[in-house]
C-alpha cells in the first residue's frame, strides 16, 4: 500500500488543482469514524457536506445498494424500471407535492430548477419570451455550473468563467424587503438557501423565510427552496424551512439523499409546476437509475422515523451550547472565537483572524484526529453525520478548545497526532443500524 506522501504526490500530479484537501488519505469509514492509508483514525465533522447524513457504511443503505447491484443498476429513462415509481411517490410525499424530477448532482437540481422555473413563467404566468428573472441572494451557492456561477457573488466560483448568462436579479440574503423591491411582472421565482451553507452557514433572521413565502404568493412568483446541504435532517426537521413552517414551491433536494452512496438529486414540485417539461425539453442518462432509487428509498425510510432529525435536535443544542462557551478574547474567559452560527448538527465557527485562518485549524484539529473543512477566511464548518454519539461530538469539541488555545499561545502545542488519544468509535442504536 503506498504511503500518504506517495498518494498525495501522484494525486497533484495527475489531477486537476480545483481541489485544496487536507493531507489525510482516507482509505475506510464506519458511522462517523474514517481511517487513513497508514490506520490512524479520524472524527469525520464534515460528513460530504451533508452527503453522509446517516454516517459511513449505514447498514440499510448500503444492504439496499447491494441488493440492487445484482439485479439492475441502469436502464436510462427511454424505460420504466421497478424502483422508480416507489422512489418518486416516497420522495412527492415526503416533500408534501405531487411530482419528482430526479437527476444526479446538486447543481444539475439547480439547473433544473432554473429552467422549470422560466418555462412556467412562459407557458403559466405568460412572461414575454426570453424576459424571465429569477431573483437570487448575495453569498448563495448552488454549484458550479456556467449558469450558476453567473449569478455567484463569490469571485472564485464567478471571475474567469464569462461571459455571464442573463436573467438573475442579486439582492441581499436575509432581507425580504429587498426580495420584494426587486420583483417585476417578468418575476418568475426566488432562489435561496434556507441557510446558506458554503458561505459560513448563515441562518436568516427570524420571520425571513416566512416573509419571503408571502411576497412569492402575493407577485405569483415561485419559491425555489435550495435545501441540497440543509434539508433531510441536518438542522433538526426533515427541511430547514420547516422551521418556520414554510412550504415552498420547489424544493431542490441532493447530498444525503445518495446516502453518500451515489449521486442522487431531485427537483419536487406540484404537477402545476412540474408539468411544464414535456418528452425531449430536459433528461438526464443517469437521473432516476435504479440504484439510485434503491438508495434514494433507503434514505427515505430512515427519515420516516423521525428520530435521525429528532438526534439533530438534541445533539445540534449541545454542539451550540459547547460552541458558544468558546466566544471571547483568548485567555481572557474565551477562546478566540467570535461567533458561532447554524441550526442543528451544522456549525458555523468564526476564528479570530488574529489567531489563525479556518486552514490553519483544520490543519490543527486533523493533527488531532478531527476532519473539519474551512471556508472565506477564519471560519470552519462542522457538520457530524447525524450518528454521531454525544461522546465523540464532546470529544471533537474539545480538540477544537485545544487548538485555540495552542494556536492563541495560551497552551503549548501538540507534537503529533498521537498526544490526543483517539476514542474508540460508538456508533448509537438506531433504526436501520
Amino acid at each position: 500500500m503506498s504511503t500518504t506522501d506517495e498518494i498525495i504526490e501522484l494525486s497533484e500530479r495527475h489531477s486537476a488543482h480545483n481541489y485544496h484537501p487536507l493531507p489525510v488519505v482516507v482509505s475506510e469509514a464506519r458511522g462517523a469514524w474514517v481511517t487513513d492509508v497508514e490506520g490512524r483514525r479520524y472524527l469525520d465533522c464534515l460528513a460530504g457536506y451533508s452527503s453522509l447524513n446517516f454516517g459511513h457504511g449505514n447498514p440499510a443503505i448500503l444492504n439496499a445498494a447491494q441488493e440492487q447491484l445484482q439485479r439492475v443498476t441502469l436502464t436510462s429513462r427511454a424505460f420504466f424500471h421497478d424502483r422508480f415509481a416507489d422512489f418518486c411517490a416516497g420522495l412527492a410525499d415526503l416533500c408534501g407535492k405531487d411530482m419528482v424530477l430526479p437527476m444526479n448532482t446538486g447543481a444539475e437540481a439547480v439547473e433544473t430548477a432554473v429552467k422549470v422555473a422560466r418555462k412556467w413563467g412562459y407557458e403559466v404566468k405568460g412572461v414575454a419570451p426570453g424576459r424571465a428573472e429569477i431573483i437570487v441572494m448575495d453569498g448563495n451557492f448552488h454549484g458550479r455550473t456556467t449558469t450558476i456561477v453567473s449569478f455567484s457573488t463569490d469571485p472564485d466560483a464567478r471571475d474567469g468563467f464569462g461571459p455571464a448568462t442573463p436573467g438573475f436579479t442579486i439582492v441581499e440574503y436575509g432581507s425580504a424587503e429587498a426580495v420584494r423591491e426587486a420583483i417585476t411582472p417578468d418575476t418568475v421565482a426566488v432562489l435561496l438557501e434556507p441557510i446558506q451553507g458554503e458561505a459560513g452557514v448563515l441562518v436568516p433572521p427570524a420571520g425571513y423565510l416566512t416573509r419571503v413565502r408571502e411576497i412569492c404568493t402575493e407577485n405569483n412568483v415561485l419559491f425555489i427552496a435550495d435545501e441540497i446541504q440543509s434539508g433531510l435532517g441536518r438542522t433538526g426537521d426533515t427541511f430547514a424551512c420547516e422551521h418556520e413552517g414554510v412550504v415552498p414551491d420547489m424544493y431542490v433536494l441532493g447530498k444525503a439523499l445518495g446516502g453518500g452512496v451515489v449521486p442522487v438529486s431531485a427537483v419536487v414540485a406540484d404537477a402545476s409546476v412540474l408539468r411544464v417539461i414535456k418528452p425531449g425539453q430536459h433528461g438526464s442518462t443517469f437521473g432516476g437509475n435504479p440504484l439510485a432509487c434503491a438508495v434514494g428509498g433507503a434514505v427515505l425510510d430512515l427519515l420516516k422515523t423521525g428520530e435521525y432529525q429528532a438526534r439533530a435536535r438534541e445533539l445540534g443544542a449541545l454542539l451550540h451550547e459547547r460552541l458558544r462557551a468558546l466566544i471571547g478574547p483568548a485567555g481572557e474567559g474565551g477562546h478566540g472565537v467570535v461567533a458561532v452560527r447554524g441550526r442543528g448538527l451544522w456549525a458555523g465557527v468564526d476564528i479570530d483572524p488574529s489567531i489563525a485562518t479556518g486552514r490553519e485549524v483544520c490543519e490543527a484539529l486533523m493533527r488531532r484526529g478531527v476532519l473539519a473543512k474551512d471556508t472565506h477566511g477564519s471560519t470552519i464548518r462542522l457538520a457530524p453525520p447525524l450518528v454521531i454519539s454525544e461522546e465523540d461530538l464532546n470529544w471533537a469539541v474539545d480538540r477544537l478548545t485545544e487548538v485555540l488555545d495552542e494556536l492563541s499561545g495560551t497552551a503549548a502545542p501538540a507534537e503529533a497526532a498521537e498526544q490526543a488519544p483517539v476514542p474508540s468509535p460508538r456508533t448509537p442504536e438506531l433504526s436501520g443500524r
